[in-house]
């Protein structure tokens, strides 16, 4: 029996969210990686304020900033390069 072959994801149809706030220095260093691996993928990218969001900040003030793929939790704090390439192609 051969076992199922997962098909890579096309990283255009993803979407990482930065989640972060104003004058946050690691959110900086998240949105440089994010937006470099987005751009050379050609995945989207969008950023959330926690703190124009009250659901946000309760969520996640204490790990900011967060980086989800596809509205779930990848990382927090810092941002890995090589593992959110590897979290959009496959």
């Amino acid at each position: 029996m051969t076992p199922l072959l997962r098909r890579a994801k096309n990283p255009a149809d993803r979407t990482v969210t930065l989640i972060g706030k104003p004058d946050c220095h690691l959110c900086e260093q998240a949105r440089e990686v994010i937006v470099r691996v987005t751009g050379e993928l050609g995945a989207g990218f969008e950023e959330r304020d926690i703190t124009q969001d009250e659901e946000l900040y309760r969520k996640y003030w204490e790990q900011i900033p967060v980086t989800l793929v596809d509205g779930r939790q990848h990382d927090f704090w810092r941002v890995d390069e090589t593992r959110l390439r590897t979290a959009l192609t496959r």
